[in-house]
């Protein structure tokens, strides 16, 4: 009980951080990414901010394998970088780019009531839906096709 308390606490401080940023606001998200027109660098501040402290946290949380409250911390397993994730990325920044809204920010504007936030965060669920979806599929022809391979190789 005490792990969802901490979770929702957390949850809470990280919104409001984001409300205070500026974050939630589509508009301030837009024009920072606009460098060759009313560029508002105030959100590399808060980036900057942001990277600072979970350099540290991530070096901390590697170190310990556990958080304070002795529960699991699941790091990243793999540091490749490989086709699939330079598409993520890519697409995840064009999203960005268009909405000015991240998955962050899109929860705290759905929670909110916006319109776009309830939109985007719609979005977001249909299109991790989508990619579980595609990722199954994928390993199903990866299994299917191994299992090919193997009998040919008994033959």
């Amino acid at each position: 009980m005490l792990v969802i308390l901490v979770a929702l606490f957390s949850g809470l401080v990280f919104g409001l951080g984001l409300i205070l940023s500026g974050m939630t606001d589509p508009a301030k998200v837009l024009s920072f990414l606009d460098v060759t027109g009313l560029w508002d660098p105030s959100l590399m501040f808060v980036m900057l901010g942001a990277i600072s402290i979970g350099f540290f946290a991530f070096r901390i949380a590697k170190q310990r394998g556990r958080t304070l409250l002795s529960t699991p911390i699941p790091l990243p397993g793999s540091r490749t970088i490989d086709l699939r994730l330079i598409l993520g990325s890519l697409l995840f920044g064009a999203g960005w780019g268009l909405a000015g809204i991240c998955p962050g920010p899109g929860l705290v504007l759905a929670a909110s009531g916006e319109v776009g936030g309830v939109i985007f965060v719609v979005a977001m669920l249909l299109g991790m839906f989508i990619f579980d979806w595609l990722e199954k599929r994928r390993q199903a022809e990866l299994n299917l096709h191994h299992r090919q391979q193997e009998n040919i190789e008994r033959k």
